[in-house]
Formats: structure tokens, sequence, C-alpha cells
């Protein structure tokens, strides 16, 4: 008898493996995609942080000789605004940056007269899970960069 009950309780348990299959293949592949969905977002905000950066190089660099004054802790150069906004502007007309969806810039100045700040937004769309966020994620960075003779 030991033996029948043994196939009874056997029988009892069919199909409990494939459930357990089908839910750890479904928990599997959300947590790929999961992974794969944040590596992008990350992926993409490095982008746009280098766009930022390149562009806040390029306004750090946006004086004119006479604007350059001596101290002195030597040679300070006098940014002004408008000259680093001309300057963003200049350099995100030539660099590529077509990918990126709603670019635009948020800032594009300079506080103390000798460093450019830049912030640029966009927004970021999920690769593979585009219906749960249609609208994408915004994104925004900020980079700062100054001009220093040596």
């Amino acid at each position: 008898m030991t033996p029948r009950r043994g196939r009874g309780r056997a029988r009892e348990e069919d199909g409990s493996t494939l459930i357990l299959t089908v839910f750890y293949c479904c928990l599997s592949l959300l947590l790929i995609l999961g992974v794969a969905a944040a590596t992008s977002l990350y992926l993409e905000r490095k982008r746009l942080f280098t766009l930022a950066d390149g562009a806040a190089l390029a306004g750090a660099e946006a004086f004119p000789l006479d604007a350059v004054r001596i101290t002195e802790a030597g040679m300070r150069p006098g940014l002004r605004s408008a000259d680093v906004a001309d300057a963003v502007s200049g350099y995100l007309a030539a660099a590529p940056h077509a990918e990126f969806d709603g670019l635009r810039v948020s800032r594009a100045d300079s506080a103390d007269g000798q460093s450019a700040t830049v912030s640029l937004s966009a927004r970021w769309r999920p690769p593979v899970l585009a219906l749960l966020l249609s609208a994408g994620v915004p994104l925004e960075v900020t980079a700062v960069a100054r001009s220093v003779f040596g």
C-alpha cells in the first residue's frame, strides 16, 4: 500500500512545476526589461550630460579678449551671460543631438563672470515599455565650466 499512496500523492501535484516555471519566467522577463530600461535611462542621462558639458565649455571660452582683466591672482576673463548663451546656441547647432526628444536649454549664463553654467533638459522614453510611460521621463542636467589662464 505504501507505493500506492506515493503514486496518488504524485498525481495530486501534477502541474505544480509548470505553474512555478511560468511564474519564474514572467518574473525573469520583468526583471530583464526593468534592467534594460534602467540602463537606457542611465545612458541617456550620461549622453545629455556630455552634451551639456561640451556646451558649458564652449560658453566658458566665449569671452572677447578685451574682457580679460589683470588681477593680483593673475589674468581673469570676464564672461557675459549674453556671450555664453550665444556660444551655447552655436555649439548646439553644430553638435549632433537629433536623438534627444524635446531638447531645450533651460539655462545658459555666467553668474560670477568667470564660469559658464548650462542646464539642458530632454525627455527619455523607455525602449521596450513605451506603452507604460508614453509621455516619457523628464531629464535635466547642469554643467559648469570655468575659464582659467595658467
